[in-house]
């Protein structure tokens, strides 16, 4: 007999050899009807799989991401099958799932129109149908070199070339249909009972410009059709709240040809910005961290000392100063070890807590670069805790707490990944479980959920990542609290404790927002621009009904900045509607509307982006209203 352990610790006993979609109904007939895949010691692994010695097992459902990935990744499959029957002398190059959907890059001598795409969904409706059945198959390196000559398949033959030479070489029938692939996948394409191809893009083959442009088509898979449904319209309202559109409409920022990858931020993103940061600035006062500030260049060896030359080195920008080699930093952390070092520390002294907002540069690739959301500049608003081994619980509890009281107040939910060693990465595997036990404890004590990421830490050390849900449902990964053994022992830091003895701190490294110019793209596409009261560029628009009350209009200008409210006026000679339009369409939370009734009671009409016409009232009455709204940080969503 064989005892399985399952996900909620339950053991079961079975005969040896059973696979694991029997195993799967054995457990229950709705679970053997749901399952798609399941993870077998930690390793993703197909229904097929059959079970041959004691073992931990997590059957995978459309709930789980790995049971997303793997009937997105059979979608792949049948969209490269449909592409074959439909156009037989296409080259196929790779097709895997990603986060939502999937792809396949392919080689044509003509273009994938939209018309084309609606003949290509419509063959994959009908492979589905077929519900053929996908059989795995294995070949010796030479043999499955020649089986992709022979069906002209130039790209998988490279593949396969550049695989060890001791690699399994697996495939995948599915009919007459034949990918290079480790798999895994469903057991037959009747499973996948929604399918949708969204968009072409192009894609240099192995991502590098120096290799040939292809053809990328991009579709996203689901168990139900009412969820496709419902995604395509989270897609149609992600369109109206794309940041790159809505910050040209609202002037808050703009990326150049001059500079790709490095945004400008512009008078009203300032605004947002500078907001952002003074919030931030006035929590870790009260959460008794000391802001430094540390260059932006720093040499070479530096970046040695730290790892970041053998980890990170790709990512960086390099220069020379009086002949000697300088990096330009792409994380803050080596800074804060410097300032740590610069003084003798004690045991009373820790935790000691530096916050940066550091401005860091990382190379990514042109074709990754997206708005905001993926630049080569930004600023990270970054934490780096010296702490005693014995506080690490408390401290990463600390910090958890502070990273939910700055969420709450824009109205995200969120949740939360502990990700583990991964293979390029220092130090021992004792010193890494005890950092990830360490990580594992803060989130029990904060009473956090958590899904495990195998082998996604940083290079130093295990980390917690945040995961925040805007209002459209779409998640952002923003905030990060790492645990780090490696760099107080790279760096040779200590501390004198209570024995008189020297002692090794850990650092804890962490941000909130993660990027500053991320976390704003971000805020744009939860709030569709319309910003709460504290954010708003422009938090109230005067306007006049006609040139009698310019005058009027003037003082109450003043009277409301001589309050710190961000005010413009619009005393055009146009239409009140007119100019009420153009308010609403800046998003503007509140607009004054003066006549010559408010002219003669010395009140005010007031207008809200949010519940349309307020009526009159003093003021006196408005600014206390809207400045309890700011100092409350009130959201709309």
């Amino acid at each position: 007999m064989l005892s399985i352990t399952l996900i909620d610790g339950k053991k079961i006993e079975v005969e040896k050899g059973p696979k694991v979609i029997d195993v799967a109904g054995k457990l229950s007939t709705s679970l053997k009807k749901k399952a798609l895949g399941a993870k077998l010691n930690g390793k993703v692994v197909e229904l097929n799989q059959p079970i041959n010695e004691d073992c931990k097992l997590e059957i995978l459902t459309f709930d789980d991401e790995d049971g997303k990935k793997i009937l997105r990744h059979t979608a792949s499959h049948v969209l490269a099958q449909a592409i074959k029957r439909l156009y037989p002398e296409v080259k196929l190059a790779i097709g895997p799932a990603i986060d939502s959907g999937f792809y396949y890059d392919v080689d044509a001598d003509f273009s994938f129109t939209p018309e084309l795409l609606v003949k290509l969904e419509n063959e994959m409706n009908k492979i589905v149908k077929e519900n053929i059945k996908l059989e795995r198959f294995e070949l010796p390196r030479e043999k499955a070199i020649e089986f992709m000559k022979d069906r002209k398949e130039p790209y998988k033959v490279q593949l396969i070339k550049d695989l060890p030479e001791d690699a399994v070489i697996s495939f995948y029938k599915q009919g007459d249909f034949v990918d290079l692939c480790a798999g895994p996948h469903l057991p037959s394409t009747g499973k996948i009972k929604a399918i949708k191809l969204l968009s072409i893009a192009g894609a240099y083959w192995r991502g590098n410009e120096k290799n040939k442009m292809l053809q990328r088509i991009y579709g996203t898979a689901f168990e139900k059709k009412s969820d496709l449904e419902n995604y395509l319209k989270m897609m149609e309202e992600a369109k109206k709240r794309d940041h790159r559109k809505l910050g040209k409409e609202l002037d808050l920022f703009s990326m150049h040809e001059e500079g790709p990858g490095f945004p400008f931020f512009h008078p009203k993103g300032m605004i947002i910005r500078n907001e952002l940061q003074n919030f931030w600035r006035k929590m870790h006062r009260k959460a008794d961290y000391d802001e430094v500030m540390t260059p932006i260049l720093l040499n070479e060896e530096l970046w040695h000392q730290s790892g970041h030359w053998d980890h990170y080195k790709e990512n960086m920008y390099f220069t020379k100063i009086d002949g000697e080699n300088y990096a330009i930093k792409p994380m803050n952390c080596p800074g804060a070890i410097l300032i740590y070092k610069n003084s003798i520390r004690s045991y009373r002294d820790l935790p000691k807590r530096y916050a940066e907002m550091g401005i860091v540069h990382r190379h990514e690739k042109s074709g990754a670069l997206h708005g905001l959301m993926r630049v080569r500049c930004f600023t990270q608003d970054d934490a780096h805790i010296f702490v005693a081994r014995d506080d690490i619980t408390h401290e990463i509890t600390q910090v958890i707490k502070l990273i939910d009281d700055f969420y709450k107040v824009f109205g995200f939910e969120y949740f939360v990944e502990l990700s583990t060693r991964p293979e390029n990465s220092m130090g021992t595997k004792e010193e890494w479980d005890a950092a990830t036990d360490g990580l594992k404890d803060a989130l029990k004590v904060s009473g956090l959920d958590y899904k495990i990421n195998e082998g996604d830490g940083a290079f130093y050390g295990p980390k917690i990542d945040f995961h925040l849900k805007d209002c459209i449902g779409r998640t952002w990964q923003c905030g990060t609290v790492q645990l780090d053994f490696q760099m107080p022992e790279k760096f040779d830091l200590t501390y004198i404790g209570a024995d008189g003895e020297k002692h090794r701190p850990v650092m804890v490294h962490r941000t909130v927002f993660g990027s500053i110019e991320r976390f704003i793209g971000i805020l744009i596409e939860h709030y569709a621009g319309a910003f709460p009261a504290w954010l708003a560029p422009v938090q109230v628009e005067v306007m006049d009904i006609t040139d009698d009350q310019k005058d009027y209009a003037d003082k109450i200008i003043k009277e409301l900045k001589d309050e710190d409210i961000r005010v413009e006026a619009d005393l055009r000679n146009e239409k009140i509607g007119y100019k009420i339009r153009e308010a609403q369409m800046q998003k503007v939370p509140y607009m004054i509307i003066l006549g010559d009734r408010e002219v003669k009671e010395k009140g005010i009409s007031v207008r809200s982006r949010k519940n349309g016409d307020l009526g009159s009232m003093s003021l006196d009455d408005f600014i206390a209203k809207l400045k309890e709204e700011i100092s409350q940080k009130v959201s709309d969503v």
